[in-house]
This record gives C-alpha cells, sequence and structure tokens, in this order.
C-alpha cells in the first residue's frame, strides 16, 4: 500500500500499513507500523543475529554463514509482509553489504526473494537516522550518534534538518579488534576517527543515542541509578554522568551486564566496548550531555516520506489521540474539557497545555475501564507506554494528572513539585467536568468553573441546576482545597463577570 492509500484510511483504522527490513551490519530486522503516520506504533517487531559484517576487518566480505540466516530471514519477511497484505515495504542495506566485497551479490539475491533493497550510503545512513531523531523531539539541536554492527554514524541536526554526515568503520563488529590493540592504541584509533567529525565539537547540543547498544547502556543507568522509568526514550544524563557510567562498564563482563534486567546478552556482549568508546567521544567531542533516541534510521525512513503538514504535527498528541480514541479518549471532547477546566491552569505556556490535552485524553480513555484497574492503568501508561516526544518530566505530570491527591514520591525525581502540583490540579478539575454531566457537550456549555479571587466558582445555567448534585459539590470542594481557595456554586441565566 502506498503512503497516499494508506493516508486515506479511516482516522481508527489499526491495521498494519508499514514495513521496514533493514539489512544491518549485526541483525536482519523487519518491523511492521500502524497507526499514526506521524507516530507510527509498532505491529510487529522481529529480528535474526546474522552478524554479516562479523569478518568484514579480516576477510572484506561477508561470510556464507551469516548470509544464509540472514537470506531465511528475509524469505520470512517478505512473506509476512505479503500474507499482511502490505504493499509499502522499505528494504535498506546498510554498512555490512556497503563495504562487502560480495555486497552487490547479496543485494542479487535478496532482490530473487521479491524484495527491492536499496544500498544506503554512510550519508544516507545518517541522515535517515538524523531524520527519526529529529521526528522523535522536533526542534532538537545537536549530534546524533547511531551506532550499529559495522559503522557509527555521526551527523549535526538543527532547525528540523541535518547536515554533515559521516559514517566512521566503529560499529560494534569492528571494536573488539581495535580494543584487543591495548588501551593506549584503541584511544588512538577511535581519536583519528573522531577527528572526521570535529565539526561536532564547535556546535552546541547534546549527542543524540541511536542503537540498541547505546538503549543498553542506558537501561543499566537507570537501574543503577534508580530511575522511575522503565524506557531508555528520552532518558538523558549529563556528559560526567556518562563518562562515569561509561567508564564502570567498559571494566564489566558481558556476563555480569546479563543480570541486570533489560540487558539482553547480544546487547551486553557489545557494550564494554562501545563504552570505552563513549569516553573518547565524550573528550573528543565535548557535547552538552546525552539523550537517548528510541527512534533512529527505521523511523527516519518513514518521517522522511511525510508533507510539511504532517511532520509540524506534535508527535506526542498525535500518538495520544491515536491510543485514546478507540478507548473513549476522543480529541474533540478532550479539547472541550480542557478549555472547561482551563482556569485551574497556570497558563504557563504551551507545553503545560499540550500535557494538559493529553492528560484529559487518557484520564477519558482510564474513566472507560474497570475502577479497580483504573489508577493503575493511568499510571503506567504516562509512565511506561512509549510516547515520542515527551520527556520524564511530561511523563510525571501525565502521571500526577491521572492519580488521585499525593502523587507517588518518585515523580518528584522527574519533575518540580510545583509542575506535579498544578497536575494534580488538572486530574481533579477533569474528575468534576466528568461527574457534572459525564462529560456530555449540553453539561459542558451550560456550565462554567472560574477562579475569582479567593473563590472557585462552578456555574450553571437554570436548565441544568439539577446536575449541582452532592458528589459534584464535593468534588467541586476537593479541588478548591487543593487549590487553596473556597468552592462556590452559582445557578443563573448567565456567569456574572469575573472579579478582578
Amino acid at each position: 500500500m502506498s503512503l497516499s492509500a494508506s493516508a486515506r484510511r479511516p482516522a481508527h483504522d489499526e491495521r498494519p500499513d508499514r514495513a521496514v527490513i533493514d539489512i544491518g551490519s549485526n541483525t536482519v530486522r523487519l518491523v511492521v507500523y500502524y497507526g499514526s503516520l506521524r507516530a507510527p506504533q509498532v505491529w510487529l517487531n522481529e529480528r535474526v543475529a546474522a552478524r554479516l559484517g562479523r569478518d568484514l576487518s579480516e576477510t572484506g566480505s561477508m561470510p556464507e554463514r551469516a548470509i544464509e540466516p540472514a537470506l531465511a530471514a528475509l524469505r520470512r519477511y517478505a512473506a509476512i509482509v505479503e500474507d499482511l497484505g502490505i504493499e509499502d515495504v522499505q528494504t535498506v542495506a546498510t554498512a555490512a553489504v556497503r563495504d562487502a566485497s560480495n555486497g552487490p551479490e547479496f543485494l542479487q539475491r535478496v532482490r530473487a526473494l521479491g524484495l527491492e533493497p536499496q544500498l544506503l550510503s554512510g550519508e544516507e545512513e545518517a541522515g535517515a537516522s538524523a531524520m527519526g531523531v529529529i521526528g522523535a523531539f522536533p526542534g532538537a539541536q545537536g549530534t546524533v550518534a547511531d551506532l550499529g554492527g559495522g559503522s557509527l554514524e555521526l551527523i549535526m541536526i538543527e532547525n528540523d534538518d541535518c547536515h554533515d554526515g559521516v559514517s566512521l568503520p566503529l560499529g560494534t563488529l569492528r571494536l573488539p579488534a581495535l580494543r584487543a590493540k591495548g588501551p593506549p592504541a584503541f584511544r588512538k584509533a577511535v581519536r583519528k576517527e573522531m577527528a572526521k567529525a570535529g565539526w561536532a565539537a564547535a556546535h552546541p547540543g547534546p549527542l543524540y543515542m541511536v542503537g540498541g547498544t547505546w538503549r543498553a547502556m542506558a537501561v543499566y543507568a537507570m537501574r543503577t541509578l534508580g530511575h522511575p522509568l522503565t524506557d531508555p526514550h528520552a532518558f538523558a544524563l549529563s556528559t560526567n554522568e556518562a563518562d562515569r557510567i561509561a567508564k564502570r562498564i567498559a571494566r564489566m563482563t558481558p556476563a555480569k551486564l546479563t543480570e541486570i534486567p533489560g540487558i539482553s546478552a547480544p546487547r551486553a556482549a557489545g557494550l564494554p566496548n562501545a563504552a570505552a568508546m563513549l569516553r573518547v567521544m565524550l573528550a573528543e567531542l565535548k557535547p552538552d550531555g546525552v539523550v537517548f533516541s528510541s527512534w533512529g534510521l527505521r523511523e527516519g525512513l518513514l518521517f522522511q516520506r511525510l508533507g510539511p503538514e504532517a511532520r509540524a504535527q506534535d508527535p506526542m498528541l498525535a500518538a495520544v489521540s491515536r491510543f485514546a480514541a478507540p478507548r473513549g479518549g476522543m480529541p474533540t471532547l478532550a479539547a472541550m474539557i480542557a478549555a472547561w477546566t482551563a482556569d485551574v491552569a497556570n497558563g504557563d505556556g504551551a507545553e503545560s497545555e499540550r500535557l494538559r490535552l493529553a492528560a484529559t485524553m487518557l484520564a477519558l480513555a482510564a474513566s472507560h475501564i474497570e475502577p479497580n484497574m483504573r489508577a493503575r492503568h493511568s499510571y503506567e501508561w504516562a509512565m511506561d507506554k512509549r510516547w515520542v516526544g515527551l520527556d520524564p518530566s511530561g511523563r510525571a505530570r501525565i502521571a500526577a494528572a491521572g492519580g488521585k491527591i499525593a502523587p507517588p514520591p518518585e515523580l518528584e525525581k522527574l519533575a518540580s513539585w510545583e509542575h506535579l502540583r498544578e497536575a494534580v490540579g488538572w486530574g481533579l478539575a477533569i474528575r468534576l467536568c466528568r461527574r457534572l454531566g459525564a462529560g456530555s457537550r449540553v453539561s459542558l456549555l451550560t456550565s462554567e468553573l472560574r477562579r475569582e479571587k479567593d473563590k472557585l466558582v462552578l456555574w450553571f445555567h437554570p436548565s441544568r441546576a439539577q446536575l449541582a448534585s452532592d458528589n459534584v459539590a464535593s468534588d467541586l470542594r476537593a479541588l478548591a482545597q487543593w487549590l487553596g481557595l473556597e468552592d462556590n456554586i452559582s445557578i443563573g441565566e448567565k456567569m456574572e463577570p469575573a472579579v478582578v
């Protein structure tokens, strides 16, 4: 199915409609996507560790013992996308196929399977990874560092574009041979390659870390630091913190690393060498910190094909609305409730408003599940589900809005108490809004919630005076007390002008 055909589907059609087959130096992977074009969700993520690039440093070619499992995986992937009816399939090959003497022959064998592989140049590979980061972090500025099995791509991003991409022969399959020569020789070799990206030291911003090995490093850091989140996407470290953690990992054995929940044996195998390289990168490139991204090359390939209007969408709101709408959190209703509850917000800018709208959609979705599951689901949706375009502080604020008074103490590790306190107020206001008329359009149009000096006033038109129940009064009182105000219910033909 073409991208334009996919875009014509009904808004909540949840069938898979896009796929990327990534023939990498270490793994051959199929990822099938569905949902929002701006923030696609993963339907299937399957990989085979063929290690096509395992012998490149010694022989310059891909061994047949790696090619056979790679082709077997590709046969399976071709059958899967055909059976799912997916016509929009991008198949790309990267460093191992690009650098191997038998790369052209391998691509012919892939074409014989009915696939249409595109061999990416180093610059194209870097650019696709950069677009993935730009898609996940709109407005980001810094250097993308995409670590694969055969290469390390570095590329500058700013103003939602990228430039100065380079591909360095520093993939996880090549690092063991370099490190075996001893620490001084290893550092010298990495510094020599880093000199090709000297522009990075002259540009502000963090290193955006792309690739499974880097994410395994983030998992290690999160576990050892007692971080309350489980998803490494958007997890950030200062340069000094990253160096301390990398120093520790570089001295560890893969067996020890696999004891950490969330770090697989294949990732643990390359992690100490990658950590040793990161220490040199930090010293040479001098970034403002590191930020880990779950989006990279594959998501970048999808993002590159979007038009300006789709790219300009907020990825977090696109993903939340797609998730919440089938569960009862319709964006139109959420927008009305967000407007109705606006007076309980401090109104400190667009960031708070986008979080408040997302919290409203998720609260509406949660209201349609069993009461005994509601609080747990609300918390897990905010804290554990992968949302691009949402940082840890934003996650904590949405989680605080979905719970009851007194948010869990671990949220204070991610956001200020002032922000959490305000978010609790959002949640109480949403609860009040739903209580007074089940969120009906009529109840919203015949009532109003307003701050007036030291009072929180809830006004009803006389035609809906019967909505002012004891439960509504109780919820209004709870919200007013949380805000440090007195509560008042008013019934009249129209809301009196606010007293300033």
